[in-house]
């Protein structure tokens, strides 16, 4: 997947996240068991790994390497990285 393609599906997701926010009742007291809170949290999961990929793809280009090399890691990976 090259930037552009990543930049696009960052740019969707964002656009299905605000419409999924707008749209979610967070203050219901089922809100965590609803499909649409396991949606945000697999769309955070997905912006997460789409970021990740893209400052891959970006640090192999700055160093010389092939960013098509870059590849997507583990959701558990991408999200426990500090700060």
């Amino acid at each position: 997947m090259d930037e552009r393609h990543i930049l696009e599906r960052i740019s969707a997701l964002v656009e299905e996240e605000q419409a999924l926010r707008e749209k979610a009742p967070s203050s219901s007291p089922d809100y965590e068991h609803s499909p649409e809170h396991a949606r945000l949290k697999r769309i955070e999961e997905d912006l997460d790994q789409c970021w990740d990929l893209l400052r891959q793809r970006r640090a192999k280009l700055q160093y010389g390497e092939n960013p098509d090399e870059a590849e997507p890691r583990p959701v558990k990976q991408v999200e426990n990285y500090e700060s």
